[in-house]
């Protein structure tokens, strides 16, 4: 067990408009072994395009990562982390990064978040390309937080 220091905001890295499911995740992140997949997938919770959140690993809602908690976001920050992802974060050629996150995520997205913060204001929330080099979650998150009121 470690304690909370991070929430990790990401993207599914698909197309604009195109739905994702948590079956979708779990193919992508625990394919057999055998061809290179994880014990677990990515992340906690999915933010749908109709802002709907799914939870995608069960979690106890405290300051601590419990070992069964651990989600596969981010190499070297797993184990103090909870990871998020929003579905979308390319254009439509599926490859271009693009903040496609619809009003309903944003919406979804802005209360998890304020609601996440209010109960661990300890913990950082970042987005994956701050960890990582990648363009995910395919928008600036401090720019972000800001924009809704979080200073941290």
């Amino acid at each position: 067990m470690a304690k909370l220091k991070y929430l990790v905001i990401h993207c599914t890295a698909t197309a604009e408009s195109r739905e994702v499911s948590s079956a979708d995740i779990r193919r992508w992140h625990t394919a057999p072994v055998s061809e290179g997949g994880w014990k677990q997938v990515g992340y906690t919770d999915l933010f749908h395009l109709n802002g709907g959140v799914e939870r995608l690993v069960d979690n106890n809602e405290d300051a601590n990562v419990d070992p069964w908690e651990v989600t596969n976001g981010a190499a070297g920050y797993n184990s103090v982390s909870r990871h998020i992802v929003y579905a979308g974060g390319c254009a439509a050629d599926g490859k271009t990064p693009k903040d496609t996150r619809t009003a309903s995520q944003k919406k979804a997205l802005e209360k998890y978040v304020k609601d996440f913060h209010r109960r661990f204001p300890d913990v950082r929330i970042v987005g994956h390309n701050e960890l990582a080099a990648k363009a995910c979650p395919s928008f600036d998150v401090q720019k972000w937080l800001k924009e809704i009121g979080i200073n941290q």
